[in-house]
């Protein structure tokens, strides 16, 4: 049996839905008809999965609430009210959304009154990066003066689509950006996400290494890492991976060759760790900054599905090294959909270093790396991933892997977007065994994931059954 004091239910919501539905009658639904009682408002992003409407109802149709027509061109950006006193540090300014209807209104005054009388936990929603992210429903452009000069610059010196994290203008406006909800918002905390490609990922998804501004060259430089050389050995691991792709055979395999690259030149991995280390350097920055303004606010970890779908990620990202810098961290399992993140995920490495072995064979191999016990290669996408198995799997590791330092929120998956009419759909039986999963293996809570504006009522409803199952809520 579940402890009703320990009770954290979460929904992450965006500022179309408070201004579609009206704070007072959707507060009302999410407390009284599913239990409810926190919530994740996105409050910064140029991605429709975080602040706009239904990004997939291409694919799922519309969900029954909120407005049913892509009516407006996102715009993105900022949806609280200026604060400039504290971006005197950073170059980024004027970064308030245009958007119709939402200019000049601040999503977090309009909530948090209604949510502090409900009793209901707030904490605003942030996700780097922020810009033309595939499939989250990027805007077509971002207006921000002095962007465009902190980009970062890939291994052949082009200058590239998103902002450089060694930036020093970057980092700063982040900094300025959670001083500015720590210090002006009676919230609960701060829920974090990062979902930025290290070099050698870029490498396998068939781009450039990241990044060589020069920023990143001079801190490197500082390190005593020789950037030119550097700057060979990623040639050298293009190279591979370019003729891996286009379909040419090695004496060896590509595995080996690869190999053979990391063993002459193993600069590669050295920058690989200069660089994810500097990644995760942003999350303690952005944890310490929170816990110094307010030593009462939480910092929780919204963390990528690829950490656990990815071998090299899932190296890289240990759970126990996490939970230093978080409160508690919240695991993206979004079950149906994630069938086609696998499928994705090994598709770049079978296009790569796995090019020599057929899905097919790799798949049950793969999923004994992982942890995994789910369907063959040629069913995952349509059946998706079961919750009994996956989103328990990823919860009891999760559980063990924080070691009791921080408690693990699971990220239920309810309508996520798919990405074609044949994958597998959310339903309420997918969403119940999800909520039943978290708490079996050890979770703490749960948070209804991506985005309200695509969920469909019935789906929560089947997440309210399981708390009601476990006895965290009663709506009789």
């Amino acid at each position: 049996m579940a402890n009703k004091s320990e009770k954290f239910v979460g929904i992450q919501i965006s500022p179309f839905n408070v201004l579609d539905e009206g704070v007072i009658p959707m507060l009302d639904s999410f407390e009284n008809r599913f239990g409810i009682n926190t919530l994740l408002v996105g409050t910064l992003s140029w991605l429709g999965l975080k602040v706009g409407r239904s990004i997939n109802w291409k694919f799922d149709g519309w969900p029954d609430h909120g407005v049913q027509a892509p009516d407006y061109e996102l715009k993105g950006g900022s949806y609280i009210k200026e604060h400039a006193e504290f971006y005197k540090n950073t170059m980024v300014t004027n970064f308030q959304t245009k958007d119709d209807q939402l200019a000049g209104e601040d999503v977090l005054e309009k909530v948090i009154p209604e949510a502090r009388k409900r009793g209901m936990k707030i904490y605003p929603e942030v996700m780097e990066p922020l810009f033309k992210y595939a499939g989250h429903g990027s805007a077509n452009n971002v207006f921000i003066p002095n962007m465009p000069q902190m980009l970062e610059v890939d291994q052949f010196g082009r200058v590239g689509q998103e902002p450089c994290i060694n930036n020093p203008g970057y980092r700063s406006w982040w900094h300025s950006i959670i001083e500015d909800y720590a210090r002006n918002y009676d919230i609960d905390g701060i829920m974090w996400c990062n979902e930025r490609r290290s070099p050698i990922d870029n490498i396998l998804s068939g781009n450039a290494a990241n990044c060589f501004c020069p920023h990143c060259r001079h801190e490197a430089i500082e390190r005593g890492i020789d950037v030119e050389r550097v700057r060979e050995a990623f040639g050298k691991l293009f190279e591979v991976a370019q003729r891996a792709r286009a379909g040419e055979t090695f004496v060896d395999g590509a595995l080996i060759e690869f190999m053979r690259v990391l063993y002459y030149y193993p600069e590669v991995m050295l920058w690989e760790r200069y660089w994810v280390e500097r990644n995760k350097d942003m999350d303690r920055e952005l944890y310490g900054i929170t816990k110094w303004c307010n030593s009462e606010l939480e910092f929780g970890l919204n963390v990528w599905n690829r950490n656990h779908f990815n071998p090299l990620r899932k190296a890289q990202w240990p759970w126990a090294e996490m939970a230093t810098w978080s409160d508690w961290v919240k695991p993206i399992t979004y079950q149906h959909q994630s069938g086609g993140i696998y499928r994705n995920e090994m598709t770049n490495l079978h296009k790569s270093i796995l090019r020599d072995i057929a899905p097919e064979e790799m798949t049950p191999i793969m999923y004994k790396f992982l942890g995994l016990k789910e369907a063959p290669w040629d069913q995952i996408f349509e059946k998706g991933l079961d919750p009994d198995t996956y989103v328990y799997g990823q919860c009891a590791d999760a559980v063990r892997g924080v070691n009791g330092k921080v408690p693990v929120y699971m990220g239920i998956g309810v309508d996520a977007p798919r990405s074609a009419a044949n994958q597998a759909v959310c339903t309420p039986d997918i969403v119940r065994r999800s909520v039943l999963a978290t708490y079996n293996a050890g979770g703490k809570g749960v948070v209804y994931s991506p985005s309200y504006a695509a969920m469909k009522l019935e789906n929560l409803d089947g997440g309210a059954q399981a708390l009601k199952e476990l006895g965290i809520f009663s709506n009789d």
